[in-house]
């Protein structure tokens, strides 16, 4: 068992939290394809799926809720999805399932998981019926962890620092060459670091899904968003620790 605390960037927004002898997965994107998006780097490895403790789902369009990704997870972990998103996990066979909006709280052992706001788009597209307000997650054991999600920046992200972060797994970036509404880019998710005033940040949705065949003529969005993300911060809050993964890279807190 870890003993500690520890993330682990699997791509895109999936990371893999462990502490106080839990291991959570946030959002998991575990193939190597979503619809007409592609996989860059290193696969995920399947080890790093097995033996979890609970699955945190932040919003349900499909670059966060990817059914063939749950597909391979056991049926029998607990999922914490944001409220309205419970009956298509029913449909995948899950059935430990905790509905959520922002204030609320489920525990996993001695670790708690606090739901709070995040400002995106609910839904899981157009001719879907299926609909849930966003969330992100705040992880609280050894160590005091945000999993943004997906979300613009707002007022109340300072509420969330209190008490003190000591990190934030923050989006710097999307699935293509732009951003819609609803995103954080690498200065406005400085900006939001700010507010957070954690004591590291790890930058996370980026480098991982982009359309096929794109990067040979846009490359850079794959690449950049991390590092113009790291310079912003170092000017705007120096006191905190950028840890700049690779997919398939990890920590120690």
């Amino acid at each position: 068992m870890l003993s500690g605390s520890r993330v682990s960037f699997l791509g895109h927004s999936t990371v893999l939290v462990e502490d106080s002898g839990v291991r959570l997965l946030t959002d998991p994107i575990l193939h190597d394809r979503v619809g007409h998006l592609r996989r860059h780097g290193a696969a995920v490895n399947e080890g790093l799926w097995q033996g979890l403790d609970g699955l945190l789902i932040s919003h349900l369009h499909h670059d966060h809720f990817d059914r063939r990704s749950l597909e391979l997870l056991d049926r029998g972990t607990r999922v914490v999805v944001p409220a309205g998103g419970g009956q298509l996990l029913r449909d995948l066979g899950f059935s430990l399932i905790d509905e959520v909006v922002a204030g609320d709280r489920v525990d996993f052992g001695e670790l708690s998981v606090l739901a709070v706001k995040a400002e995106h788009q609910g839904g899981r597209g157009p001719r879907s019926v299926h609909h849930a307000q966003p969330v992100g997650y705040v992880v609280e054991g050894e160590r005091r962890i945000y999993f943004a999600g997906d979300t613009d920046i707002f007022p109340q992200m300072e509420e969330i620092a209190a008490p003190a972060l000591d990190v934030a797994l923050l989006p710097v970036w999307g699935w293509g060459p732009t951003l819609g509404p609803g995103h954080l880019d690498p200065r406005s998710a400085a900006d939001a670091l700010v507010l957070l005033n954690p004591r590291i940040a790890v930058p996370i949705h980026w480098g991982t899904l982009y359309p096929f065949g794109l990067q040979r003529w846009r490359p850079r969005p794959l690449s950049d968003p991390p590092h113009l993300f790291e310079r912003y911060a170092s000017e705007l809050l120096p006191q905190c620790e950028v840890r700049i993964l690779a997919p398939g890279g990890a920590t120690e807190l």
